[in-house]
């Protein structure tokens, strides 16, 4: 049970750090991993995100991030009277497979291949909200994962858990930025904790020099149009063709900026059940993941946080790496079956993917491409969406 208080913690410096210190100790308990809490002042690089969203940056979620950002301007938009922020790091399986080695299967951001952290941490933070609440009678908080418009990495950083990186991503020197960030708002005022002052990424850039589409133009700049992670999870509409070789076989986001931090060498990862590998399934198979229908797909990620990418989404991304690699160690028949079935589907979206990678095939397998075009021109002749037409047509080499 939490130390009950009668008084709020600014009235009494020494409850307030004997509160401090047993809320460092539950939240341990709950299963994050570290802690940091600064004030509910505005986050100071506001600006900076203003003029990222000017300059076109966020992609798809560029209007969702418009119509909320006068809620980003404080805290107290979504808690009236938060005074403290309580900023939480939860570190996650940093292993994988290199799955990048296996043109069968899909690559999936590390992060992902646990239960939705959104679901775990939400449950995490409301214990801990809970928790506090009984500890200070009087006081109210608010949990947030990732979902609300909060600057949680601003705050994180004011709160002493990371510096930003060249990358984008907060950086802890002792575990790297294998971590998830999640925030508690409450309206006491608690100790705060400090940032660090210095920049530990000097002057290294692999995660710029690794990036394969050029998502980061610049230091600490994010082009979420050509992210390979932004465009996995959130678009789900047709890829650019200049990007689409550039995907590998990513089809669920891209670790490849911080596979190259050597900040990450020795990331702690977790033993979590919770946020360990759900079935083993780092790298899907490219064949079975094609033969998804709705349901199926529902079935197959339910309590994943791959469902964000939807069906649509995932699929497409599924077919574009399934082009990237035509013919290393595969059984070609299912493949060339695989994609000639997602030719056929429902979603132009999917059509369109199938035909740009049949015609990946068609070029660099030659055994395949009478059967090929023949698909190909047998749904050109009953396809009604312009877009996809220009694929098939593409697919076939043919401009008419």
């Amino acid at each position: 049970m939490p130390p009950a208080l009668q008084e709020q913690p600014a009235e009494r410096p020494d409850e307030r750090q004997r509160v401090l210190e047993s809320l460092r100790k539950e939240s341990l308990r709950l299963g994050f991993s570290r802690l940091g809490i600064t004030t509910a002042d505005p986050p100071p690089r506001l600006h900076h995100f203003a003029k990222w969203l000017d300059r076109g940056f966020a992609g798809v979620m560029e209007g969702w991030m418009r119509r909320h950002l006068s809620l980003r301007k404080s805290p107290e938009n979504l808690l009236p009277g938060t005074q403290s922020v309580i900023m939480l790091a939860t570190d996650y399986d940093a292993r994988t497979v290199d799955s990048r080695n296996s043109p069968d299967h899909g690559q999936i951001a590390r992060y992902a291949i646990g239960r939705d952290y959104h679901n775990v941490l939400r449950s995490r933070l409301n214990q801990l909200g809970d928790w506090l609440e009984e500890a200070i009678p009087g006081c109210k908080t608010r949990g947030v994962v990732d979902s609300a418009p909060l600057a949680e990495r601003e705050f994180a950083a004011r709160a002493g858990l990371g510096w930003f990186g060249k990358n984008t991503m907060l950086i802890d020197q002792r575990a790297g930025s294998y971590f998830f960030l999640s925030g508690l708002l409450t309206t006491v005022s608690l100790p705060v904790d400090y940032p660090i002052a210095v920049d530990h990424c000097g002057t290294c850039t692999a995660c710029l020099d690794i990036c394969p589409t050029n998502a980061l133009p610049e230091p600490r700049v994010l082009d979420a149009n050509r992210c390979i992670s932004a465009l996995t999870i959130e678009d789900h509409g047709p890829i650019a063709e200049s990007l689409r070789p550039r995907f590998g076989n990513w089809i669920f986001g891209c670790d490849l900026c911080q596979e190259v931090c050597p900040w990450n060498r020795h990331a702690p990862g977790t033993e979590d059940p919770e946020l360990q590998s759900v079935e083993n399934e780092e790298m899907p198979s490219l064949v079975e993941l094609l033969s998804l229908n709705k349901s199926d797909f529902r079935k197959k990620f339910h309590g994943s946080p791959i469902l964000r990418a939807k069906r649509v989404g995932l699929l497409r991304s599924a077919a574009i790496a399934l082009g990237n690699h035509p013919s290393a160690g595969r059984d070609i028949s299912a493949g060339l079956h695989s994609l000639c079935k997602l030719l056929q589907d429902e979603e132009p979206v999917l059509r369109g993917a199938a035909a740009w990678a049949l015609g990946q095939w068609r070029l660099r397998i030659p055994t395949t491409e009478t059967l090929i075009v023949e698909a190909l021109q047998l749904q050109l002749v009953k396809e009604h969406d312009d877009v996809v037409k220009c694929e098939i047509r593409s697919g076939i080499g043919s401009s008419e």
